[in-house]
């Protein structure tokens, strides 16, 4: 007897087995306009990593077998340990490996490649594209990779503790293991800051430090409170905000102590979170823990708001990277889905669909690597502006894309895009991944308010013309808005349209980048319908005159 009742057919392959850079030319023409000198070879060597079925194996691993916190051993004693499924460790292994942490800080020109091969010249938009490859893979354990980023040169506030972990945070061995950080050949970091009461208001924290003597790592506390997000609490230390005697202060607290017991550290829960399931998220109590004061009392605020550039450069990287891949997902299941006797990417709506994201996939990925460029530039004082002004606007305005982008990628799928079984379930976690970067390190009204303050730093309005002017001429749409911005800046009286100012010096600068760096049909239909009008209230619903066909050439895996 035959059981079969049917024949499975027009059901696409896994996308698997691919190069994510090599394929992806957008990215590789943004970093040739913004690091023509860049060394490609780390970078294809992870594109390819990325895009093995052995790597994709273990971002579902990771994501469908999530932490365990295990608050006591069997015996009862107090250890607040987070159990992770072995294929976090073989991700954070090889992101650690490809030094997306804090390699670009161990040096001037760190040197990624076997010796002999040569240095690298931009370490920022090195490390950033690779960050936004890596994204694609699995999003949710770069959280320990870019607070590591973030915060290994605020440690340059204690000289003392920098010269002691500043070289293993910049190292590329990964090790797990809980113990004192001389006994590791690499280190992680994390970040403790919001509370239950205050969240971005973090001069309503409560936690108090009181001095508690000093040693070879300087002034010593001892810290009493909590903090309300306390993600990736497995890591070797923390930077925390705590109230001290002359005001909201940043300090270091480890893990481990150099005496080699475990600090007072005690996780309470970890988050249930909609995404982001393979990293640990938790609420922690401080009883008296040991930490040491980095920089001056009382300078926490202007700390964290480094800090926070850091990571903020990072939600914009790891949403274009997300928008990168849905847009592969969507054009590899279109290509090889056939609907009413073609492909789906043949079909006329299909067609504006697709083309319309991959004109916002290809914009943020400009705008995001522009934005790393400034960070190779600390002394260059347009690049200080612009790192100033496009931080909040980037993070902003990309992010705010990004669910957006994920829903309409999904709906290319159909149902099979909804469920969260095989290779098809990539997008329904792309999906939920997505509002997190969103809100993570200040939510959109943060991020406008903040682009307020850097209209106030320097001569912002200057650095704004200087970085649109050459693309100055190409689209009048491009002009009319270039044109209007400086009188908008200088009319900002109130916040009440900061957040439609943040909007347009998005699209502003991405134009720009397009003009310079995409082909003529790219530039053109992006100005035409983001800034010439020429656009509905939904992805699809590009001018008839629009070259989709050349758009998506440009976008696909080949």
């Amino acid at each position: 007897m035959n059981d079969a009742t049917h024949e499975v057919f027009n059901q696409p392959a896994p996308l698997v087995g691919y190069n994510l850079f090599e394929t992806n030319r957008p990215l590789r023409d943004a970093l040739k306009f913004n690091a023509p000198a860049l060394q490609l070879a780390p970078l294809e060597h992870l594109g390819a990593l990325a895009g093995t079925a052995e790597m994709q194996m273990h971002a579902r691993l990771a994501n469908t077998n999530t932490p365990v916190l295990h608050t006591h051993d069997r015996f009862g004693r107090r250890i607040d340990e987070v159990e992770f499924h072995p294929s976090y460790h073989a991700l954070m292994a090889e992101a650690v490996g490809a030094g997306l942490h804090g390699t670009p800080w161990g040096s001037p020109h760190p040197n990624p490649l076997p010796e002999g091969e040569g240095a690298m010249p931009s370490p920022h938009v090195q490390r950033g594209a690779g960050f936004m490859l890596f994204t694609e893979l699995e999003p949710s354990i770069l959280c320990p990779i870019s607070m590591s980023y973030a915060v290994t040169p605020a440690l340059r506030g204690n000289a003392a503790i920098h010269a002691d972990w500043g070289p293993k945070l910049a190292s590329r061995w990964y090790d797990p293991a809980l113990k004192p950080w001389r006994d590791k050949p690499g280190v992680t970091m994390g970040m403790g800051m919001t509370e239950k009461q205050g969240g971005s208001d973090v001069r309503a924290n409560t936690t108090r430090a009181v001095r508690a003597g000093s040693d070879a790592w300087g002034e010593r506390y001892e810290i009493t409170g909590h903090k309300w997000f306390f993600s990736a609490p497995m890591c070797d230390a923390f930077l925390v905000l705590a109230q001290a005697p002359a005001g909201l202060s940043c300090f270091f607290m480890p893990r481990v102590l150099p005496d080699g017991s475990r600090n007072a550290i005690r996780i309470q829960r970890l988050k249930d979170k909609l995404g982001n399931k393979a990293n640990a998220s938790s609420e922690v109590e401080f009883q008296g823990a040991s930490a040491w004061l980095v920089g001056d009392e009382g300078r926490g605020i202007p700390q964290i708001l480094e800090m926070g550039t850091m990571t903020r450069l990072d939600c914009a990287l790891g949403t274009s990277g997300l928008m990168r891949q849905a847009l592969s997902l969507a054009l590899h299941h279109t290509a090889e889905r056939q609907a009413f006797g073609k492909p789906l990417i043949g079909q006329p709506l299909m067609k504006n669909v697709l083309a319309d994201l991959a004109l916002e996939s290809e914009a943020a990925t400009a705008l995001a690597i522009r934005l790393a460029r400034t960070f190779d530039h600390p002394d260059d004082e347009h690049e200080r502006l612009m790192a100033r002004l496009l931080t909040p606007v980037a993070k902003f305005w990309i992010c705010k894309r990004g669910s957006h982008f994920a829903q309409e990628a999904m709906e290319c799928l159909g149902g099979n895009g909804y469920v969260e079984e095989g290779g098809e379930g990539v997008m329904a976690r792309i999906y939920r991944e997505m509002p997190l970067n969103s809100i993570w390190e200040g939510a959109g009204n943060i991020m406008a308010l903040d682009l307020l303050r850097g209209l106030r730093k320097g001569d912002a309005v200057a650095a704004l013309a200087h970085e649109l002017a050459p693309a100055r001429g190409v689209d009048q749409a491009l002009d009319r808005l270039a044109d209007a911005l400086p009188a908008r800046v200088e009319a900002m009286a109130t916040e009440i349209e900061a957040r439609r100012l943040a909007q347009d010096v998005a699209l502003a600068v991405q134009a720009a980048l397009l003009v310079q760096t995409a082909p003529a049909a790219v530039a053109g239909a992006f100005c035409a319908s983001r800034l010439g009008g020429d656009w509905g209230q939904a992805f699809g619903t590009l001018g008839a005159g629009t070259d989709v066909d050349a758009i998506i050439t440009r976008a696909r895996l080949h």
